[in-house]
């Protein structure tokens, strides 16, 4: 009874699971796999509180087979040799199943061990992580094993569970549990896909209620949004969850959706991260409006230091009338495009000395075939400009900068052609 209850009502069968139809779903790849009890070594990747324990638990008594569970931020290379001994012994006469849990914080040697001990068949691997197994997982150990992608859980099937925590407990503390409408579907939204989530806020709900004349619970609406309030939301700052967050926050004000942009804020705010926040907001002002409306990045500037001054939750304000400005601003990407194409040129080595007129020093070597600088100064020319090379010899012909179709751009270029061909 001192277990939580997530791991009281954990299932044991697949039809028990809630969640994952696209994995252990009839007819899908992976239950076919655990239905035909011959295991092979299998990476679980997704969030927490979607079932991944929960199924290497069912697939170790599907297979018959010992189940290890090591934690990566606890576990050392002496405990998976500890493990390996059981090979051969009465306990491991049906092979070994280490399900292996935050994989991602085995530094590389110790991914290594584990390698030696897959590829003699030693041991079957589960593995799982909530981080993108591609960045974090040796590459020797992915391309021996299967990857598999868990998913949020909807509310719906998390209503399932939440329904049957409730009457774990009811049977349990033998009371009857009055629950009232809409507390499963608060519960089953504010978990953000967390099933284990869900069911502690179950618990925690039963234990804040109140108690009638006879001994009776009452779960209330109320109770169940006051514990449930600040969970729906999954963040990260070192995580994926971070990185696909500020993500979606760039590329609403990119796309001119300002309702989503502001959705992505409000999650960045409500985890406190300003910093990222105000940075993805400058990038943007820069990157995508850019040169379509550039007065807007001293604008977004003045914001940023607005914010950062008053801090939260008062910099909601700011950088709400900034983001609103940044996805409803005409956009433009020639910039961007430009010094791209600029860093490319110069990363590859194409780049040369800089051409006699526009160096510094004002005078030549012995060598010089051409004495003198003979550099043009173009506000001694009529409309400030004359045409001389300005890129060096290998690159005189190149053209970096394209002008956007936005008026910005548009009238600048029709400047700059009036005054060159007046000049031809």
């Amino acid at each position: 009874m001192n277990s939580p209850l997530a791991d009281r009502i954990r299932p044991n069968c697949l039809d028990d699971m809630v969640g994952q139809p696209h994995l252990i779903g009839e007819g899908k790849s992976l239950r076919r796999i655990i239905e035909s009890g011959k295991i092979p070594n299998l990476i679980f990747y997704g969030p927490s509180g979607v079932g991944k324990t929960t199924l290497a638990r069912i697939i170790a008594e599907k297979s018959d087979m010992r189940l290890h569970k090591l934690n990566g931020t606890t576990a050392s290379t002496a405990d998976i040799k500890a493990i390996v001994e059981e090979t051969g012994t009465f306990a491991g006469m049906n092979g070994i199943l280490l399900y292996l849990d935050e994989i991602q914080y085995f530094n590389k040697r110790q991914q290594q061990t584990l390698l030696e001990y897959i590829e003699n068949g030693s041991i079957t691997l589960i593995a799982s992580t909530t981080e993108n197994p591609y960045f974090y997982i040796y590459s020797a150990i992915l391309s021996r094993s299967t990857v598999f992608e868990f998913k949020p859980v909807e509310v719906d099937e998390i209503a399932k569970a939440v329904r049957r925590a409730f009457d774990v407990l009811a049977d349990e503390q033998q009371v009857e549990i009055e629950v009232e409408d809409g507390v499963v579907e608060k519960i089953a939204a504010a978990c953000g896909g967390d099933v284990r989530k869900a069911i502690n806020t179950v618990e925690l709900c039963v234990l804040a209620a109140e108690t009638d004349a006879v001994g009776g619970i009452h779960v209330t609406l109320e109770n169940a949004s006051q514990l449930g309030q600040r969970s729906a939301m999954r963040y990260d700052r070192d995580g994926d969850d971070h990185y696909d967050i500020v993500s979606a926050y760039q590329k609403s004000m990119r796309g001119s959706d300002p309702d989503a942009a502001l959705h992505y804020l409000a999650r960045l705010l409500e985890a406190g991260d300003l910093p990222s926040a105000c940075r993805r907001l400058m990038v943007c002002a820069c990157e995508d409006v850019g040169l379509a409306y550039p007065q807007i990045i001293p604008i977004v500037k003045s914001a940023v230091d607005i914010a950062l001054q008053v801090g939260l939750p008062e910099a909601r304000l700011p950088l709400a009338d900034a983001v609103i400005m940044v996805a409803t601003a005409p956009k433009s990407n020639s910039a961007h495009n430009a010094i791209a194409a600029a860093m490319a040129d110069v990363q590859a080595g194409r780049s040369g000395p800089v051409p006699r007129q526009l160096q510094n020093k004002h005078y030549d070597g012995e060598d010089a075939a051409v004495k003198g600088q003979h550099y043009l100064y173009p506000h001694a020319f009529p409309d400030h400009w004359v045409k001389q090379q300005y890129l060096p010899d290998v690159l005189q012909d190149a053209t970096y900068y394209t002008p956007g179709d936005n008026k910005n751009e548009q009238a600048f270029a029709a400047y700059w052609k009036t005054v060159k061909d007046r000049q031809k």
